[in-house]
């Protein structure tokens, strides 16, 4: 069976239970990260050895690490030509470019913004630092907004990878408690993935 290392609370993990909730795929899933320690002993270093989640391991011991490579190789090896990673070259392409967007560019001043409210105590919080943060990602988040125009998801008419990767951060722009420009297209696409069983089960809590 498939294991999955890493705490449910990680947005990376979370990205890797949702799409696993879409596939229908078993899993084992080892709290690992955080205050579960873990990462830094040998056995995790031998498997990751940047210390960080998630971590997949096949039945086989094969590993690999970095969420965005985990979900396209679970889609690839679980559901080939399923339309969550398109198998038409330019849709793929596209679906890539908004999966590599998010780490690119949305992850940093997101995970700035999420840690400000949910993870640094109040009396250390840079706030100039923090609406620096929400100013970017909120630029950042009207360019999805524009590009979500008429479309019901990021690549088109189906659900791909690409709206798991940005859906966990988008979580987190709604739900903190901050500032934001109306952005009809992108609520509606939000709306839209709350109603997915994985995003509902695995993404859509309290931030923790």
């Amino acid at each position: 069976m498939l294991r999955i290392w890493g705490r449910a609370n990680s947005s990376n993990v979370m990205k890797v239970l949702w799409l696993c909730e879409e596939l229908g795929l078993p899993f084992e899933r080892i709290d690992a990260g955080g205050a579960f320690g873990k990462t830094r002993e040998p056995v995790y270093l031998a498997m990751n050895p940047n210390a960080l989640v998630p971590t997949i391991v096949e039945a086989d011991g094969f590993a690999l690490w970095e969420s965005n490579a985990i979900l396209r190789y679970l889609a690839r090896s679980r559901a080939p030509g399923n339309p969550i990673y398109p198998a038409d070259l330019r849709l793929a392409a596209d679906c890539d470019r908004w999966m590599d967007w998010q780490v690119a560019a949305v992850n940093r001043p997101m995970t700035a913004v999420f840690f400000t409210y949910v993870r640094i105590p109040e009396a250390d919080r840079d706030w100039p630092a923090t609406q620096k943060a929400r100013s970017e990602a909120e630029t950042l988040w009207a360019m999805l907004d524009k590009h979500l125009a008429g479309r019901p998801f990021i690549t088109g008419e189906d659900f791909t990878l690409a709206d798991i990767a940005l859906g966990i951060y988008a979580h987190r722009w709604f739900t903190l408690p901050i500032e934001r420009a109306e952005m009809p297209n992108l609520r509606g696409w939000y709306d839209r993935l709350l109603l997915r069983p994985g995003c509902a089960k695995y993404a859509s809590g309290p931030l923790t």
